[in-house]
């Protein structure tokens, strides 16, 4: 009874769908992700997306959380940019494991 009990258990715990990261389309690897808030906390937002650490930190490195918060509050808009293109050109030919850094961050620089 125990056999049968670990046996239907086991072949119940399926593998999880790999999760294919939004900006860049590439496997996002378990312990490589980040949840992107797709309007910044600070501005009320709760809806996240699972992205790249490496892309998250670059959609952080292009947009202030207001410009994030006004326009880019989509992947579709954040993929418009014509850096985020750049980066993404860039950065889908790499490994599913690939962290990079990204460039230095507007929040950073008074560009609110």
């Amino acid at each position: 009874m125990a056999r049968k009990i670990r046996e239907d258990f086991t072949s119940s715990q399926e593998e999880p769908e790999p999760t294919l990261c939004p900006l860049c389309e590439r496997m996002i690897l378990a312990g490589d992700e980040d949840a992107h808030h797709l309007v910044p906390k600070s501005k009320g937002g709760k809806q996240t997306v699972l992205l790249h650490k490496v892309c998250h930190d670059q959609i952080h490195a292009v947009f202030t959380n207001a410009q994030l918060a006004k326009t880019f509050s989509t992947i579709e808009a954040i993929l418009e940019n014509p850096e985020i293109q750049k980066f993404v050109a860039w950065v889908k030919n790499k490994p599913a494991g690939f962290s990079g850094s990204a460039k230095e961050s507007q929040q950073g620089r008074g560009r609110r």
